[in-house]
C-alpha cells in the first residue's frame, strides 16, 4: 500500500514536469520556424536585387548606352548616378518619340519635307551626346563618383533637345493628326463660308445702292439744265417736229433713258464715228422729270455734224396707259396691295417691295423697246441702244444686213452652258416647258437692229402681251426686260457677229482690250457703270473721251470724268 501510494504520488510530480517540458519545446520550436521563415525572406530580397540591377544594366546597354552593372548597384551610394539615370531615360523616351513622327512623315511622303529632317537631325543629336568623350568618360564609364559639373551640363544639353523636340512634336501633331486636321479644316470652312455669305451679301447691297443711286455731280447737273430752262424761257422754245424724224431713208436710234449725261455720251459717240453724220436721226425718250434738263442740254450743246436730235417724254404716247400697257397695269395693282396691306415699313428693307415704289416710269422706260412699231409708224428699221454704250465704229453697216425675215438682230451671248434659255426662265412651270427650249442660246439686249415690218408682221407686241399677262404672278420669270424679250423673238432672232456688240465692261475686269478695240459697241452693263464712282478704271477712259467737257455745268458740278 505505502509503495503504491508513494508511487501514485511520484507519478503525479512526474506529469506536471513533463507539462514544462513540452510548453518549453513548443516555444523553442516557433522560434527556430520564425528564425528559418526570416533567414528565408532576407536570402529572397538578396538573392532578387542583383537580377533587378541586370534588367536595367541590359536596358542601358541595349540602348545603346555604356552603362556598366557595377555603376547601377553604386547608385544607393552616389545620388548623382539617380539623377543620372532619370536624365538619361527621358532622353531615351524623346527619341523613340522623334523616330515615331520621323517614321510617320516617311510614310506620309514628306522625305524632302523641312520637319524630316529636322525629326532626323533631332534623333541623332539624341544620341551624338552620350558619344561625347567628356561625358562617356566622366558619367558613363566611371566606377567612382560622378562629377557634378560635368552632369549638370550634360543635363543642360539634354533639356535643350527635349525642349526643342516637344516644341517640334506639338508643331507636327498638328500636321499629323488626321482628326485634328479635318476638325480645324471644317471649322476654318465654315468661319470662311460665314464671313464670305457675309461679304457678298454687304457688296451686293453696296453694289446695289451705289448703281441706283443718283451721284450728286448728275443731280447737280440736273438742277443747272432746268435752271436755265427757267431762267432764260426765250431761248428755249418748243420747236416743230423736223421732217426728218419720220425719214425712213435714214438711220434712226431709239435711246430711252433718265440720265442726261449719258445720253449724250452715246449721241457725240455715234456722231463721232459716223461717216456721213447728217443722215442719222436720235429719238431720245425719258420721263417728265428730266424732259426739261434733256432738252436744254441739246439746246446748249448741239449735235455735231448735223445730226438730229428728237426729246420727247414718256406721257406723249398716249397709247402707254394701264389699259393698254400689262406691266403698268400690273404695277399699278401692286401699288394697291401694298398700300393696302400697310408694309411701308418693311418696303424699305424688302428690295423686291422697293421696286414698286420706284419703278413706275423706269420700268416703262425699260418696256418701251417692245412698243418700237407704235412709236414710229413710219419707219422700217430702227437701232435700239441702252444708255450705257459707247460706240466706236460707223453702225451703218446694220442696216444692211439681211435679217431673213427675222425681226431682231443681236448678238448671242452663249457659251457652254451658260447664258441658256433655262437660266432666264422657269421651265418647271409646263407653259414654258412645253413651248421653248431650255438649252436655247440667249442673246444681249444694249445694241439690236429691229426690223419693224417684220415685227407688224408677227405681231410681236400682242405676243409680248399675252406672255406678260400670264407673267402676273411672277411664275413664268421672275422680272427684267430680258426673258419677256426671249420668249417674244423666240426663232425670230438673227445672230449678228459677236464684233459688234461686246458687253461685260460693267462687271467683267478681265476681258482682252483687243476685243474691246474691234468692237462697234461696247456695253457697261452690270452695277460699275462708267459715271459712277465704282466703275473700272481700265475701262472708264473709253466712255469719259466722249463726255463733252467743254459744257460749262459739268465743271460747276465738279463732275468727275
Amino acid at each position: 500500500m505505502a509503495v503504491a501510494i508513494r508511487g501514485a504520488r511520484g507519478g503525479g510530480s512526474g506529469g506536471v514536469g513533463a507539462g514544462f517540458r513540452s510548453f518549453f519545446s513548443y516555444r523553442i520550436f516557433v522560434s527556430a520556424m520564425f528564425s528559418l521563415l526570416f533567414i528565408a525572406t532576407a536570402t529572397v530580397l538578396l538573392t532578387t536585387r542583383p537580377s533587378t540591377t541586370h534588367r536595367h544594366s541590359q536596358r542601358f546597354r541595349s540602348g545603346g548606352n555604356a552603362y556598366m552593372h557595377r555603376t547601377f548597384v553604386a547608385l544607393n551610394s552616389d545620388p548623382l548616378k539617380t539623377r543620372l539615370d532619370l536624365i538619361y531615360r527621358q532622353a531615351n523616351d524623346h527619341i523613340t518619340l522623334v523616330k515615331a513622327y520621323a517614321a510617320y512623315a516617311r510614310k506620309l511622303k514628306l522625305d524632302i519635307s523641312r520637319q524630316l529632317k529636322m525629326f532626323d537631325d533631332l534623333a541623332k543629336n539624341f544620341s551624338d551626346i552620350t558619344s561625347k568623350p567628356r561625358y562617356k568618360s566622366s558619367l558613363f564609364e566611371t566606377d567612382g563618383n560622378l562629377d557634378e559639373d560635368v552632369l549638370r551640363q550634360f543635363e543642360k544639353e539634354v533639356k535643350d533637345r527635349v525642349k526643342f523636340a516637344r516644341l517640334l512634336i506639338a508643331e507636327s501633331k498638328e500636321n499629323y493628326d488626321n482628326q485634328l486636321k479635318i476638325q480645324k479644316l471644317k471649322d476654318t470652312i465654315f468661319a470662311v463660308r460665314e464671313l464670305l455669305g457675309k461679304a457678298k451679301k454687304n457688296g451686293a447691297f453696296a453694289s446695289s445702292i451705289a448703281a441706283k443711286s443718283i451721284p450728286k455731280s448728275l443731280h447737280c447737273l440736273a438742277m443747272r439744265l432746268v435752271e436755265e430752262r427757267i431762267s432764260h424761257p426765250e431761248k428755249y422754245k418748243e420747236d416743230l417736229p423736223k421732217s426728218e424724224f419720220e425719214d425712213p431713208d435714214l438711220y434712226h436710234y431709239a435711246i430711252f433713258s433718265d440720265n442726261v449725261i449719258a445720253v449724250s455720251v452715246v449721241v457725240r459717240s455715234v456722231v463721232k464715228n459716223a461717216e456721213e453724220p447728217w443722215k442719222h436721226v436720235f429719238h431720245v425718250v425719258t420721263d417728265r422729270m428730266n424732259l426739261a434738263a434733256m432738252k436744254v442740254w441739246f439746246k446748249m450743246r448741239p449735235v455735231e455734224g448735223g445730226a438730229h436730235v428728237e426729246v420727247r417724254a414718256l406721257e406723249d404716247y398716249k397709247f402707254m396707259n394701264s389699259a393698254y400697257v400689262p406691266v403698268l397695269r400690273q404695277i399699278e395693282s401692286a401699288k394697291q396691295r401694298f398700300y393696302l396691306e400697310h408694309k411701308m415699313e418693311n418696303a424699305t428693307k424688302d428690295g423686291s417691295n422697293m421696286k414698286f415704289r420706284y419703278l413706275e416710269h423706269m420700268s416703262m422706260l425699260n418696256h418701251l423697246r417692245f412698243y418700237l412699231p407704235e412709236m414710229y409708224p413710219k419707219l422700217h428699221k430702227i437701232l435700239f441702244l441702252d444708255d450705257d454704250v459707247v460706240v466706236q465704229k460707223d453702225l451703218t453697216g446694220l442696216w444692211k444686213i439681211d435679217l431673213s425675215g427675222k425681226v431682231n438682230g443681236a448678238v448671242e451671248t452663249c457659251f457652254g452652258s451658260f447664258h441658256r434659255f433655262s437660266q432666264y426662265l422657269n421651265f418647271s412651270h409646263p407653259l414654258i416647258r412645253e413651248r421653248f427650249n431650255p438649252k436655247a442660246c440667249a442673246w444681249a439686249y444694249g445694241m439690236n437692229i429691229f426690223d419693224l415690218d417684220a415685227w407688224r408682221r408677227k405681231k410681236c407686241t400682242e405676243t409680248y402681251h399675252n406672255w406678260q399677262n400670264l407673267n402676273v404672278d411672277r411664275a413664268l420669270w421672275k422680272s427684267g426686260t430680258l426673258p419677256p424679250g426671249l420668249i417674244t423673238f423666240y426663232s425670230l432672232t438673227k445672230s449678228l457677229d459677236k464684233s459688234w456688240h461686246v458687253l461685260g465692261l460693267g462687271y467683267n475686269p478681265s476681258i482682252s482690250m483687243d476685243v474691246i478695240n474691234n468692237a462697234a459697241v461696247i456695253h457697261y452693263n452690270g452695277n460699275m457703270k462708267p459715271w459712277l464712282d465704282i466703275a473700272m478704271n481700265q475701262y472708264k477712259n473709253l466712255w469719259t473721251k466722249y463726255v463733252d467737257n467743254d459744257m460749262e455745268f459739268l465743271q460747276t458740278c465738279n463732275f468727275g470724268v
